[in-house]
């Protein structure tokens, strides 16, 4: 098993190894090829405990690229109960260390339900001050929570029911940096709903270019020029 890249104490390491078993644990009683469409009241209702979080590798992996590209302003669609920020929040708090950033680095999270948030900020609040001063828990709707104070985004990961994968990305678009990079996910396993979202990056002229790699039901990685 190969190192984990993170810049964590032993009991962040821990609590994120904890957070997502048993986020595997209760993915694995999912069926989901019954589950009602995404985004209506139905799915809505069975999800509200469901940690969904984003697999430990496909975190990891983001941590590195935020790393790389000096990454200080994250948004995040689709927070969920928080795993995913606390690699997030790691990324961009150890990149502003790094060159003595005045301004303050900024985890940009979304989540529809408050009981989620709820959860989300206990796990935060487990991983400490370093992980919880940098991000900024917008709860709601993201269509209306990602429409103002956004500054200039380095990176957007798009872990959201699909429906509202291509309305979070043309919302943060006009603060894209050059270089930024979006991540999407599940889009092998889900490549049927994500056409709306191919189509519109892989257009003539979009600015986007796009790459799947071959992590478990698929990964996308876009980079906007």
């Amino acid at each position: 098993m190969s190192p984990s890249p993170l810049r964590a104490s032993p009991e962040i390491l821990t609590l994120l190894k904890d957070l997502h078993t048993k986020s595997l644990t209760q993915e694995s009683t999912v069926d989901w090829k019954s589950l009602p469409k995404q985004c209506s009241a139905e799915f809505d209702s069975i999800m509200l405990d469901k940690f969904i979080a984003l697999d430990q590798d496909k975190c990891e992996l983001v941590y590195q690229i935020l790393r790389s590209i000096n990454a200080k302003t994250v948004v995040e669609a689709g927070t969920s109960f928080g795993v995913s920020t606390i690699y997030l929040a790691l990324a961009v708090a150890e990149n502003a260390k790094r060159v003595g950033a005045t301004a303050k680095p900024r985890v940009i999270a979304t989540e529809k339900e408050e009981s989620k948030a709820k959860l989300a900020r206990a796990h935060w609040a487990s991983a400490g001050s370093d992980v919880e001063d940098v991000i900024d828990l917008r709860v709601g709707d993201l269509r209306e929570t990602l429409t103002s104070d956004l500054g200039t985004v380095d990176f957007l990961l798009l872990d959201i029911w699909t429906p509202l994968a291509l309305p979070a990305l043309k919302l943060v678009q006009p603060h894209f940096r050059p270089g930024a990079v979006i991540i999407a996910d599940n889009t092998v396993k889900s490549g049927d709903k994500y056409q709306e979202l191919f189509a519109y990056v892989d257009a003539e002229g979009s600015g986007f270019r796009r790459v799947t790699m071959p992590y478990e039901g698929g990964l996308d990685m876009i980079v906007y020029q």
